[in-house]
């Protein structure tokens, strides 16, 4: 269900966001990538950025030719297949190294494997990742810090809902290892021997 929400929301924001549908073809992002994996940003059509709330967030269209943040440009096979490597890691995470009673743990794990899918789904039939969510657009630094190297804003980043996902179930995950009894487990690995 999370990752239909996911793709759901890409599929209307390139059909609403630019005020008219968006289409993006994976022949000619892998065209364009060939001679810069960067240029994809020409497939998307100028256009003004839906404003849902006023310096807090922003639709507008972005082709991410890499991964979080856009690193990695150019890499589509090294993400396809680490994408594909770190959901086969989840699933066995969750078979394995969870109870029957980590209910958080299995929302967080389902986040990731959610989250990976519907960018791996982008990448392989996209060639890219579809974006459109911008939080704080606008929003500058104080006293001309600039940490990012991107005119001052807080935040430059356009992602999706599937990032959302990604960081959402990350945290989720993080919070259930770091609270869970290490005495308790270790109880439970000697009561099996």
């Amino acid at each position: 269900m999370a990752v239909a929400a996911d793709l759901a929301s890409k599929y209307l924001a390139f059909r609403l966001v630019a005020g008219f549908p968006v289409t993006v073809l994976r022949e000619q992002v892998l065209a364009i990538k060939a001679a810069d994996p960067r240029g994809i940003g020409q497939l998307i059509p100028a256009h003004e950025p839906v404003v849902v709330v006023p310096h807090i967030l922003n639709w507008t269209l972005v082709l991410n030719p890499g991964a979080v943040f856009g690193m990695g440009a150019g890499q589509r096979v090294f993400f396809i297949t680490f994408t594909m490597l770190a959901v086969g890691f989840a699933v066995w995470m969750f078979a394995l190294g969870t109870r029957a009673k980590d209910h958080w743990a299995h929302v967080g794990i389902g986040l990731l494997i959610a989250g990976g899918l519907g960018n791996l789904y982008d990448r392989v039939f996209y060639a890219c990742v579809r974006d459109f969510i911008h939080p704080l657009p606008g929003v500058k630094f104080p006293f001309g810090l600039d940490p990012w190297n991107s005119n001052g804003a807080v935040w430059p980043y356009v992602s999706n809902v599937a990032d959302l996902f990604l960081l959402i179930g990350i945290g989720i995950v993080a919070v259930h290892l770091w609270r869970r009894d290490p005495d308790t487990e270790r109880r439970s690995a000697n009561s099996c021997v």
